[in-house]
């Protein structure tokens, strides 16, 4: 998932000293969040005793709406507001009914919403519902910009075959993008749309984002907004003290390690698998996921920018070795980084298990691959071959996988992670799409750089067509991707598969959707640090 750097030219290969390579801007944030001060103990609790207040008011709420317009729309606020995993029996138990319930059919709003609501939570509900919403034409009738919004947001939870699905998006985009050249009482949440459908945002971006939108609304409820508000502050609190957590270990691992080549983004890291897994309880999850992206990020930048070929074989074999013995074989600026890696590891022992190199392992191995591609100047023959190595250099399983393992989700057992370590068909859907979404964005740099061929570059050759059209089918696979994701939430593919994991892909999917959908904020992370400092700086007044 970490975005490949930006590669250097042949005459760097030789290079043994760190050099910062100019490409990479430094840190937005330095030492910020070492200096974080929690609020003290007297008023921590007294925000959580009216937190809890409020949450039984709110319980109250969904307790007694009983009539489905009403039902549906505050089920979707909750979700939106990040309020629903306080309310998951209760409104898993309102889902069935409503699944189990008649509706009315000629509401497109509803219908829309029942729909979207409904295959989110896994039910498989067929798509001909939209059908008599068409006239003889094609378009698609509707009587208010709510109701096209609504089914514009249905439409992406589309799965391969579900024509009206797909005509759905194109006619409403189309419409949607009409509403924006006018003014709108609903401007923000449609250009929000058309930048992210709902299903594709992250929840943590979702949640800060729609708090606002919720309270210009004409029909918000006090305490849903003031629990909402008060929610995010609370949850804020606990991300600015993982973020010192973190950050102090990110300085300890610059001061024993030679790192000054490599991207300082270990905010933006942890941003990103803050989007993967927002919840209170993953606390720990998240500090883990953060790590293993800090390293990935370092590994790519040695496999891909800084290191000779010599040198990071060197690395591979040590870190197939795994033991403390094979500083032996590296250069000494790897040296340190390389126990500081075997360290933070073993303290994941207890999360990951005991054979938590294999998420690493599996990682490098594919990277060592692409280094023999780019030094032999190799395009591979078909797409097919090019994923059979760069799908998994992706780094897509290695984090949504270690994300499992390390708690989020909730299914510990030994057959669901045995089922996982055989690398089933949601993580190799996964992998694909971060592959090509990666590839969207870094296509224009890597074909004056040194580095070995992308999927579009490889998709040209195998199919004799100009950039342009590659990178627009590559587009299309993201696309197809999205619909195969979509389909293993609604209609589990193996009989080992628990819910779980195809969510959690999902919400992976839609941290790589935040990240690279105006290029690589990642790398460039100036794009992302308004949205950092609402979500970590600055709490809802």
């Amino acid at each position: 998932m970490v975005p490949e750097t930006p590669a250097r030219s042949n005459t760097g290969r030789a290079r043994k000293a760190p050099v910062p390579p100019p490409t990479f801007h430094p840190s937005l944030w330095g030492g910020f969040f070492l200096t974080y001060q929690p609020p003290t103990a007297p008023q921590r609790a007294c925000m959580e005793g009216k937190a809890e207040v409020l949450r039984e008011e709110v319980r109250n709420i969904v307790n007694s709406t009983h009539e489905l317009p009403k039902l549906l729309d505050l089920i979707m606020t909750l979700q939106r507001l990040g309020l629903d995993i306080y309310y998951e029996n209760e409104i898993n138990e309102l889902l069935h009914h409503v699944y189990k319930s008649g509706y009315n059919e000629e509401d497109l709003h509803l219908v829309s919403l029942r729909f979207y609501l409904l295959r989110t939570n896994g039910y498989d509900v067929s798509a001909d519902v939209f059908l008599r919403f068409k006239d003889d034409e094609g378009n698609f009738m509707f009587d208010n910009t709510r109701s096209i919004l609504s089914l514009y947001n249905a439409a992406y939870l589309r799965t391969h075959g579900e024509q009206v699905l797909d005509e759905a998006v194109i006619f409403t985009t189309s419409h949607l993008e009409g509403v924006l050249q006018q003014s709108s009482p609903l401007a923000n949440e449609i250009s929000l749309a058309l930048e992210a459908p709902l299903f594709r945002r992250a929840r943590i971006v979702e949640m800060r984002s729609y708090i606002h939108i919720y309270d210009n609304g004409a029909t918000k409820n006090e305490a849903i907004l003031d629990f909402a508000k008060l929610n995010f502050n609370l949850l804020q609190l606990l991300y600015c003290e993982e973020l010192n957590n973190i950050t102090v270990w990110w300085k300890e691992l610059h001061e024993e390690s030679e790192l000054g080549f490599s991207r300082d983004r270990i905010v933006e890291m942890y941003f990103w698998m803050n989007g993967a897994c927002y919840e209170p309880q993953y606390c720990n999850s998240r500090i883990i996921l953060t790590k293993m992206t800090a390293f990935m990020t370092i590994l790519d930048d040695i496999f891909d920018t800084y290191g000779t070929t010599e040198e990071s074989m060197q690395l591979a074999e040590a870190i197939n070795r795994w033991d403390e013995s094979a500083t032996e074989l590296l250069p000494s600026y790897i040296k340190g980084f390389y126990l500081y890696l075997l360290k933070t590891f073993h303290s994941f022992e207890n999360e990951l298990g005991p054979g938590k190199r294999h998420h690493l392992k599996r990682l490098v191995q594919a990277y060592t691959e692409e280094l023999k591609w780019r030094d032999g100047n190799y395009v591979p023959k078909t797409l097919e071959e090019h994923l059979g190595v760069s799908a998994r250099s992706s780094g897509g399983f290695t984090l949504a996988s270690a994300s499992l393992f390390a708690g989020v989700g909730g299914i510990a057992t030994t057959d669901t992670f045995e089922w996982i370590l055989n690398y089933p068909q949601p993580f190799k859907t996964f992998d694909m799409f971060v592959r090509f979404s990666n590839d969207i964005v870094s296509s224009q740099r890597e074909q004056t750089g040194d580095h070995y061929a992308s999927t579009i570059q490889c998709y040209m050759e195998e199919h004799g067509v100009m950039v342009q059209d590659a990178r627009d089918k590559i587009k299309d696979l993201v696309e197809d991707s999205w619909k195969d994701m979509v389909r293993h939430c609604v209609a589990p593919t193996e009989q080992q598969q628990p819910l779980a994991v195809p969510r959690t892909v999902v919400n992976f999917a839609r941290t790589v959707n935040n990240m690279y959908k105006r290029g690589d904020a990642f790398t460039s992370s100036h794009e992302i640090k308004e949205m950092i400092t609402l979500l970590y700086v600055e709490p809802i007044a």
